[in-house]
């Protein structure tokens, strides 16, 4: 039964390209490391489902391996004058470096974005592009939910676009319902089960964080007024409410069950690769722990390039009381000189993570917490230890421990004994595994795959002209009467106007016995 409605659906979405044309897609990437990775992945997606893809991507140092790509679809690379790069990159360095020694709070965040708002005007103020992306009359845009210059660049050229929500839901509002009493709001480290003073705690973190994205906003205010006549100033949260399809790079193996809209897409599991055979070099270095196996490690290609000694002389120390073997991802440049490699360690400037994960001997993942690395340990059920650093990184963690696929371990308190037997606890007892292997099925048992997901979704609103049939009103009705604040007025004047009108017919009443008692005794 299971597979005859899956090959219905399948069927239906192959009719639904029968009767498409091909459509011209721009997608828009200005965010670095794993946002780049995650909309290089969309774009060659709908280039091989037959659709006319041109990238419109921003060079960065921080993109992994650019230089080395090739893709099939047209990309339109762009970058600052060389003056004004240098001090961009410099500007990131120090923010990067700021993240990553224990400085990471809101304030950097803006930072962050005050930098890439002044990029973004550079970019709007390139007519060569601009001129060149109005002429192209694109179909319909596809951007990163939190590269909010590309959706000032949608509003510029006047086109429809969907979202890619590159992480979990609570970095940014983007107008999903979200009730506090059981919807985690971002940076409270709640899960969906709260109790009385984790509700507390959770509403009142509501209007921290609702200020916070206020002021994050804001730092695109001098772009907007710079490039957008007055009186047709867009507003940030309002277009992030404007997208057709919001694609969400996560799903319910992970996330907490919650509200969604119609036009809510989970697609975890995008960025996952088929899986290769592993060099011979790495298969003869796990052969050697045999039954132990082996554990991965990989920080990301942002954190790994911060590591102090002092953390790097600890992890190693922990290793070296593992009996499993240990791949590292780690520069051998970027190693500490005086800092002996633990002989179970191999370290290298970069391991195929997707396989190695994929490999029947692995039997932990030491993480940093990022989203696509927690999507590609569930989707061949590997347990982790994560250590986050920045960013979704402690969100995401705190799920994995929810779902008891993992555990988190924080970086200020990192020390050799304790990591150790962290490490150890989580691959000694099944539980983990039984979790992770669980969260596996749930994704994998779904009845379309993440790309036919993401792609059939477009193609729907690329026929019926639009997503208006599975946005709900609110979206257009202002803030009071979503809150039904218009409603709970008029009804409290109606019950304080009929109490009023009680008391005078009361005071009447009683005015009146009162005189008529007053008649009777004289």
């Amino acid at each position: 039964m299971a597979a005859h409605r899956s090959w219905l659906l399948v069927s239906f979405f192959l009719l639904d390209l029968l009767l498409l044309e091909a459509a011209k897609i721009l997608t828009i990437s200005t965010l670095s490391a794993s946002h780049y990775i995650a909309m290089s992945r969309v774009s060659q997606i709908l280039h091989d489902s037959g659709h006319n893809v041109t990238k419109l991507l921003y060079e960065s140092v921080y993109h992994p391996d650019f230089r080395k790509e090739k893709p099939s679809y047209q990309v339109i690379n762009w970058h600052l004058p060389e003056d004004q790069q240098k001090k961009f990159d410099n500007r990131q360095r120090l923010l990067r470096e700021e993240i990553m020694y224990g400085r990471f709070g809101h304030q950097t965040i803006v930072k962050v974005y005050r930098n890439f708002g002044n990029l973004c005007s550079h970019l709007l103020s390139r007519k060569d592009i601009m001129e060149f992306l109005q002429n192209e009359n694109f179909d319909l845009v596809l951007l990163n939910s939190l590269d909010f210059c590309s959706l000032l660049v949608a509003e510029k050229l006047g086109k429809r676009f969907v979202s890619f929500y590159p992480g979990q839901f609570s970095f940014m509002d983007v107008g999903l319902p979200s009730p506090l009493s059981y919807v985690p709001v971002y940076g409270s480290g709640l899960t969906d089960q709260m109790d009385f003073w984790g509700r507390v705690k959770n509403f009142l973190m509501f209007f921290d964080f609702s200020m916070k994205q206020r002021e994050i906003l804001s730092q695109y205010d001098s772009t907007i007024q710079e490039h957008f006549a007055e009186g047709s100033q867009p507003v940030l949260s309002d277009l992030l409410l404007k997208a057709e399809l919001l694609f969400v790079n996560s799903d319910f193996a992970l996330d907490f069950a919650r509200p969604l809209f119609p036009n809510t897409v989970y697609v975890g599991g995008l960025l996952d690769k088929p899986v290769q055979p592993i060099p011979q070099d790495l298969e003869n270095f796990i052969t050697q722990f045999g039954d132990s196996g082996f554990v991965l490690v990989a920080l990301g290609s942002i954190v790994s390039k911060y590591l102090t000694k002092e953390v790097i002389k600890e992890m190693n120390s922990a290793f070296a009381h593992l009996p499993q073997g240990v791949l590292w991802t780690c520069k051998s440049s970027l190693w500490p000189k005086d800092v002996r490699l633990a002989p179970n360690v191999k370290i290298m400037d970069w391991l195929p993570q997707t396989d190695l994960l994929a490999h029947p001997s692995i039997r932990l993942f030491v993480t940093h917490g990022g989203m696509n690395s927690v999507n590609e340990a569930i989707q061949h059920g590997v347990p982790m230890v994560g250590i986050p650093f920045f960013a979704d990184q402690p969100e995401n963690m705190v799920r994995v421990e929810a779902k008891k696929i993992g555990v988190s371990v924080q970086i200020q308190t990192l020390k050799a004994e304790t990591f150790a037997l962290t490490m150890k606890e989580v691959i000694e007892d099944k539980r983990y595994k039984s979790a992770a292997m669980a969260s596996k099925i749930i994704r994998q048992s779904q009845p379309l795959t993440p790309a036919q997901r993401l792609v059939g979704w477009i193609d729907h609103i690329l026929l019926t002209g639009g997503a208006a049939h599975l946005k709900p009103h609110v979206f257009q009705q202002p803030w009071h009467e979503q809150y039904l604040l218009d409603v709970f007025l008029f009804l409290l004047g109606i019950i304080l106007g009929t109490l009023w009108l009680c008391l005078k017919v009361l005071g009447a009443v009683a005015r009146y016995l009162s005189g008529s008692r007053k008649v009777k005794q004289t």
